[in-house]
């Protein structure tokens, strides 16, 4: 129950945080860009190293393959059909700034995020709840930036800070559902196709890294920095799993 809570607050840090500083005072460029490298590297090594390997013993390689493969397109439909934000640049892909595309762009962030939840539940179902705490902690990394470019926004616009903040932070409520879905589901279907999801699971957290976390670090060409944040990410879940954690 303790693991659980623990879950809960991590899941909800991100959107909190990101959505406070949104409507305060933003962090550096460099800051921002670095926190998205390490996301980066903390889910790929998660994806490479736990979860597919994790698939391949409750399966087989062909439907870990399968599953990655449709982890990735899931993402691939959503990213096209709901409006997104890049977090490196806090700009709305249709290039308008006015109140109901910054609301209309908060809805889309709400949807795209049950399916991050359902991947948070399935290190505790599956294999351990430490892999659960580092899933949700890298997905919370990454929340911060989505949550700045959705409350300063909205703030910009209408002026109302605590409207804006509590509307930013609601998109934390589909991560809580996709978790308690997940945890409720994974605990009942064979564990071959848990398996499936699991590979499904790293290939939406692939597909995000690849996608969206990776390219938004690497705005600053001259800068290389966020090349060692990405292996600081690689090299932190390694050594969590080396000390068992």
């Amino acid at each position: 129950m303790i693991d659980f809570f623990y879950i809960l607050v991590i899941v909800a840090l991100g959107p909190l945080i990101g959505s406070a500083i949104g409507v305060l005072k933003r962090p550096s460029q460099r800051f921002m860009l670095n926190m998205l490298s390490f996301a980066a590297g903390v889910m790929l090594a998660i994806s490479f190293l736990e979860l597919i390997p994790e698939s391949i013993a409750l399966s087989s390689v062909w439907f870990a393959a399968i599953g990655v493969f449709a982890g990735s397109v899931v993402m691939y439909v959503l990213d096209k059909s709901l409006p997104h934000i890049h977090p490196e640049l806090c700009s709305q892909e249709q290039g308008c700034k006015l109140k109901r595309t910054a609301v209309y762009l908060m809805i889309g962030i709400f949807l795209h995020n049950f399916p991050e939840g359902m991947a948070i539940a399935l290190g505790d179902v599956a294999t351990t709840t430490s892999l659960t705490l580092i899933i949700a902690l890298a997905i919370a990394i990454h929340d911060i930036p989505e949550a700045i470019c959705t409350s300063a926004p909205y703030y910009h616009c209408t002026k109302k800070r605590l409207k804006a903040f509590l509307l930013s932070s609601s998109t934390m409520i589909p991560t809580f559902i996709g978790f308690i879905i997940g945890k409720i589901l994974f605990g009942i279907i064979p564990l071959s196709v848990v398996g499936i999801i699991i590979a499904a699971t790293a290939g939406i957290m692939i597909y995000i890294s690849a996608d969206e976390l990776i390219p938004a670090s690497c705005v600053q060409k001259s800068d290389h920095g966020t090349i060692f944040s990405l292996i600081i990410g690689i090299l932190f879940v390694m050594f969590l799993g080396y000390i068992g954690i």
